[in-house]
């Protein structure tokens, strides 16, 4: 996938005081997102628009496109 993560996003929610525990716990994201996160897949626009509020970021602090 030529989308990839700048930073370690799950270290950053725990900078920030989301767990995964949390994360799910107030289903601010589901399971699998937080797989996905975990294998260093990208989430969807929905889940994107929720890392950035929780980070309070923009989309481009996170993630970049790089061509494979």
């Amino acid at each position: 996938m030529p989308l990839r993560y700048k930073i370690d996003v799950l270290q950053a929610l725990k900078v920030k005081g989301y767990s995964a525990y949390r994360l799910a716990q107030d289903k601010l994201l589901s399971g699998s997102s937080i797989q996905k996160l975990r294998k260093g897949e990208v989430l969807g626009a929905e889940g994107l628009g929720m890392l950035c509020k929780l980070l309070e970021c923009q989309p481009e602090d996170i993630i970049y496109y790089s061509p494979e």
